[in-house]
């Protein structure tokens, strides 16, 4: 699971360097050009960030539209009490909660095998390169058992290296409240990993 996360944590993104309260006041005066900016600046790091919360899944890129449409609809009632990108990132992690909690009845979708490819990279041996794209499915087949305010919670603390507070000004909840889901989402993952290991193992054997 170690080396399953220390490979989604390459993954972030970079921040961003437009003027978000120059495009912010452009985008208020009617210039047609500066929410396509906003767009162009943060569409990657939303992106990413969906990717290292719902895994590499088709669906990202539905979803990423779907941040931006929101934050457009947004825009006329945001009043500064956080920086755009704040804002944008929690449209993003509401975004990736809402499908969490309807992908969860649903049948599992599959993961996007040629990005998880793509995600490793050529480096290592093929022997290890299919230990960790295994190991990877694995964790999002687990992830995928643990309820999604816990699971956006651990992942923000395990692959971001968000602090509790931080967390908490994104999914709007005390830094104590989120402690705790990090706390049960980490118990939780552990238990589902050990049973899927034991599985394989299993598995294996029988073979």
């Amino acid at each position: 699971m170690i080396a399953a996360l220390a490979i989604l944590t390459t993954f972030r993104s970079s921040a961003a360097h437009a003027d978000d309260d120059e495009l912010l006041a452009r985008h208020r005066d009617g210039d047609p050009d500066a929410f396509a900016l906003i767009y162009r600046a943060h569409s990657a790091a939303v992106y990413r960030r969906l990717t290292r919360i719902l895994g590499p899944v088709p669906a990202r890129d539905d979803l990423t539209q779907d941040v931006f449409l929101a934050l457009y609809r947004a825009l006329p009632r945001f009043r500064g009490e956080a920086t755009v990108s704040t804002l944008i990132h929690r449209i993003a992690l509401n975004k990736a909660y809402e499908h969490l909690r309807h992908q969860s009845r649903r049948p599992a979708m599959l993961v996007d095998g040629a990005f998880l490819d793509e995600l490793l990279g050529a480096a290592g041996s093929p022997e290890a390169h299919a230990s960790t794209r295994e190991e990877l499915v694995r964790v999002f087949a687990c992830l995928a058992r643990i309820k999604p305010k816990k699971r956006i919670a651990l992942l923000l603390r395990l692959v971001d290296g968000l602090s509790f507070e931080e967390i908490g000004e994104l999914v709007d909840a005390s830094p104590e409240a989120v402690a705790k889901r990090v706390q049960h989402g980490q118990r939780e993952l552990d238990a589902h990993m050990a049973r899927a290991e034991r599985d394989d193992d299993a598995r294996r054997g029988a073979s």
